[in-house]
């Protein structure tokens, strides 16, 4: 019986214990080794007083110590709580004060941030790193751990027990912590790796980082079906062209990445010069991917089936949508469904007022499904707002999670996005809602990516503007596109000003960063009036 995480891993290692379990950088292991060193870094974990419930930090580059980071740590009893290599040390520092962290597992790469979170926000023990002067903690290298030592004990822990706390933006700019249980990941392993058929000869993608809820597929679900994983670096990911080569030369069957990098892979990744004959299924998620950009790439590679995944990362997945091939259904006024609920889940859609919408009509998409989070560490105001609860016949609570998703259903009872309650302005007194702007804008033939934000008119009230990457090899300009788009959106809604660019910044998962564009739109309209003085 697998009742908890890590038990994937010990049930792995003792169907195939020679199996190639992970791959990154030309180095392996085995599902044994794996599952060896997991348990002597629960050993260490365990000797350095960590208990159960405990949170223990990853401040790690993506590598092959990862997965046994993780592992270990749920062996030693503790939550795993991933921090982002790449984020601000303060940001990191807000975690780590946050959940309590007092032990982390790092590597040299990131000694100097350890050293700071050590010497300013309470860690007290290091994995991963060589004892010196610089570190305000004790510290056991890699090579220290005692991997010839007993199996780690068996710790009593609970479905209910936490697994991971992973910090996302907030509203208000202050990171929340959503938690997870062995619970809510083991059930999202078991449907994921039915819905996608996910088999030990498979060879998954890692594109995600640990800090992005997308690496619970290459995590949890690989390992639940004796599957290989390959982690891909991060030098790798920004380069399209190798990251193709890599997906080739692994023969990976399944990818699983937010849109951004397949839109990039179609526009700079030389598909047409890759045998991408292994790849079987294609997952996306987190955008909506531009119907025109989706259908190339279905052209590029037509051996691979492709779904529209979608969840928060509260639920890590709640519903799916198989693409049909080009032609088949979605055409260049249409954009992608979100889909159906999956299975042993349960989706409402709510109006203001918390009653269920008529046939039709948008709503608020609420999510019943064992995959949800148990709430936000630490916030109870946020967990007040988060939840809607249904008193069933029975007298029994059912409990929802508010996506902030509105929805409607089409004709053929498949959920359509259409926009975030946050993402809803006021332009001259109309309301207009931002992701609708994107969605028209992404119907033109020639737009691979675009990002649509509020920008202020001086005068009180607020402009819609957007920002556009251009498909390879084809042209677009500004009065074309707002043609076309007003035969979509009523005239309030069609962008005052729409930029054309080579790439748009990033968040740390990968994402439009639109916040910073609209400061990039700012700045160069207060440059622009400046410079007239």
């Amino acid at each position: 019986m697998i009742d908890l995480l890590h038990h994937i891993l010990r049930r792995a290692a003792e169907h195939a214990p020679e199996k190639t379990a992970l791959r990154c950088n030309g180095q392996a292991l085995s599902y044994g080794d794996w599952l060896r060193r997991s348990s002597a870094l629960a050993s260490a974990l365990r000797a350095q007083g960590v208990q159960r419930g405990d949170r223990v930090g990853i401040l790690l580059n993506k590598s092959l110590e990862t997965p046994v980071a993780v592992y270990g740590i749920w062996m030693a009893g503790a939550a795993y709580v991933p921090l982002d290599p790449l984020a601000p040390v303060a940001r990191l520092g807000f975690a780590v004060q946050d959940a309590g962290i007092r032990q982390l597992v790092a590597h040299e790469p990131k000694r100097a941030t350890a050293a700071t979170l050590a010497a300013e926000h309470g860690v007290t023990h290091v994995i991963g790193l060589a004892p010196g002067a610089d570190l305000a903690a004790d510290a056991l290298s890699w090579a220290d751990v005692p991997a010839g030592a007993a199996p780690a004990p068996e710790i009593a822990l609970g479905a209910d027990d936490l697994a991971y706390v992973m910090y996302t933006s907030g509203s208000t700019g202050t990171p929340k912590g959503l938690m997870h249980t062995h619970a809510s990941g083991l059930a999202y392993a078991r449907l994921s790796a039915d819905l996608y058929d996910v088999q030990p000869s498979d060879v998954l993608s890692n594109h995600s980082p640990l800090h992005f809820d997308m690496s619970t597929f290459d995590y949890f679900t690989g390992p639940l079906r004796g599957a290989t994983t390959v982690i891909i670096p991060e030098p790798v990911t920004k380069f399209p062209a190798s990251l193709s080569k890599l997906i080739q030369d692994e023969r990976m069957t399944i990818w699983y990445s937010v849109t951004t990098a397949l839109v990039q892979l179609v526009l700079r990744g030389a598909l047409p010069q890759r045998d991408l004959s292994a790849l079987r299924w294609i997952l996306y998620g987190g955008e909506p991917y531009p119907p025109s950009a989706l259908r190339e790439l279905q052209t590029l590679v037509p051996g691979a089936r492709v779904s529209n995944v979608y969840g928060p990362a509260e639920v890590n997945q709640c519903t799916y949508y198989h693409v049909p091939a080009p032609g088949a259904e979605v055409d260049a006024d249409d954009s992608v469904p979100i889909g159906r609920i999956w299975a042993e889940s349960e989706g409402l859609l709510l109006d203001a007022d918390d009653r269920e919408t008529p046939p039709g009509e948008i709503g608020e998409l609420v999510v019943r499904t064992p995959t949800m989070m148990r709430g936000y560490w630490n916030r109870p105001d946020l967990n007040a707002r988060a939840f809607y609860r249904r008193r069933g016949q029975d007298q029994i609570e059912d409990v929802f999670y508010r996506t902030g998703d509105l929805m409607r259903v089409d004709a053929h009872d498949r959920l359509r996005f259409c926009g975030r309650k946050d993402r809803q302005i006021k332009t001259r007194g109309y309301r207009v809602e931002l992701d609708e702007v994107e969605s028209a804008l992404a119907l033109h033939p020639a737009v691979g990516e675009v990002a649509a934000y509020a920008a202020p008119d001086g005068e009180g009230s607020l402009l819609v503007e957007a920002a556009v990457i251009v498909r390879a090899g084809l042209a677009l300009g500004e009065a074309e596109l707002k043609a076309d788009v007003a035969r979509r959106l009523p005239p309030y809604a069609v962008p005052n000003t729409i930029r054309f660019l080579a790439d748009f910044p990033r968040t740390g998962t990968g994402k439009i960063d639109r916040r910073a564009l609209a400061e990039q739109s700012h700045s160069s309209a207060r440059d622009a009036v400046a410079s007239t003085r």
